[in-house]
């Protein structure tokens, strides 16, 4: 069997960083780039770096591009873990074809560890995956959904695509009980089994360790929550921490659209706009001390935009956020949630076993978290 073009680009790109010939921090072609040179469409060339990204050979930078990462994987093992995982599925009989949806390949600051656990999970029980992208796009998901079912797959694992409905397609999947689990949110008033972290609690939990810290002007930062139940319960355990604090909560400072992090906008066009948003809120806004994000990627972008304004983190602003990248490009570790990818990961898979089995399983999974504190918070006496 020929192999594919994006394996080749993939096993090029890996020789040159196991050689040395990119080495650590060094920039790697860019789509377009990789596209030109091998002569393929942008859709394979990323489809490479993608995997790239997902063994951890590379990571990407929003705004700046990808980056052979700091810590490379072990090339010998992984090269006989991959011969072993071949060797092994060849000796054992297939249990089936299971399907995982997700928006785009996980980076190491949420979802790289889920989707291994979800892989390693299924392989252990000899389930093949197939994995589709959907980029956000709801169009995309429809045509994954629909892809997946002509493959005769036996489940399907999905992170559903933010938005204000839900699809046609998905909602047919739930109508008919076939077996499927979502994961990092539920769809309200859907019967669906999904499996998710306590958010609410947890976005409680970090907005009232900031209060014991002095801060009690504090903004929350995220993209639009439009029916989307991670981001909606986070602003939920924010607000609910203000209220059983006895302090009201300045609609002002929910701010609640940033669409840099979305993989359906133009990431660059996106990137100068929230940072403008951002810039415009601090000057106009001068009793605020402290921000919660409600993701990495925009606590990223929020410490940029108040560097610009010479102001530091934690002296000037205290940052927290939800999830963050096991690779610092920078001095600042967040003060964050960190969701258990691993347990949401193999919950995943167990759960749709079960439904496979014609088990009747629980709807809503919530899984516990840990506040991590970094050295983006300090005491507002000390500021």
């Amino acid at each position: 069997m020929e192999i594919p073009l994006y394996e080749k680009i993939y096993l090029n790109l890996l020789k040159q960083i196991e050689t040395g010939q990119l080495q650590p921090r060094d920039q790697v072609p860019t789509e377009k780039e990789l596209a030109d040179q091998y002569q393929v469409s942008r859709i394979t060339s990323k489809k490479a770096l993608d995997k790239l990204v997902q063994i951890g050979a590379i990571e990407r930078i929003r705004g700046k591009g990808s980056y052979v990462s700091n810590t490379l994987p072990d090339f010998g093992t992984l090269v006989q873990k991959n011969d072993d995982e071949q060797n092994h599925r060849q000796s054992q009989p297939v249990n089936g074809l299971i399907g995982v949806i997700i928006p785009e390949f996980f980076t190491d600051c949420f979802g790289r560890t889920m989707l291994r656990n979800i892989e390693k999970r299924c392989s252990d029980l000899n389930f093949n995956l197939l994995v589709k992208l959907t980029y956000g796009s709801q169009e995309e998901e429809e045509e994954a959904i629909n892809t997946l079912i002509q493959h005769q797959v036996k489940g399907i694992i999905i992170y559903p695509v933010n938005g204000q409905h839900y699809t046609a397609s998905l909602l047919r999947l739930v109508l008919e009980g076939f077996p499927l689990v979502l994961i990092d949110r539920y769809l309200k008033g859907i019967p669906a089994c999904a499996v998710y972290t306590d958010n609410k609690t947890a976005a409680q939990n970090l907005t009232e360790f900031l209060f014991t810290q002095g801060h009690k002007h504090i903004a929350f930062v995220s993209p639009p929550e439009e029916s989307t139940s991670s981001i909606e319960e986070r602003i939920q355990g924010f607000m609910t921490a203000y209220s059983q604090k006895g302090i009201g909560v300045n609609p002002n400072y929910l701010i609640t659209d940033m669409f840099s992090t979305l993989p359906t906008f133009s990431q660059s066009d996106e990137f100068v706009k929230d940072q403008t948003k951002l810039r415009k809120f601090i000057e106009e806004n001068s009793d605020i001390t402290a921000f919660i994000a409600g993701e990495y990627e925009i606590a990223c972008v929020l410490a940029q935009v108040l560097k610009s304004l010479g102001k530091s983190i934690p002296n000037d602003y205290a940052v927290a956020c939800f999830d963050h990248s096991r690779t610092l490009h920078n001095d600042l570790t967040f003060t964050h949630i960190q969701q258990d990818e691993e347990l949401i990961g193999i919950k995943a898979v167990e759960l749709l076993l079960k439904q496979i089995h014609g088990e009747i399983v629980p709807i809503q999974n919530m899984i516990d978290f840990q506040l991590v504190e970094g050295n983006t918070v300090s005491s507002i006496k000390e500021m």
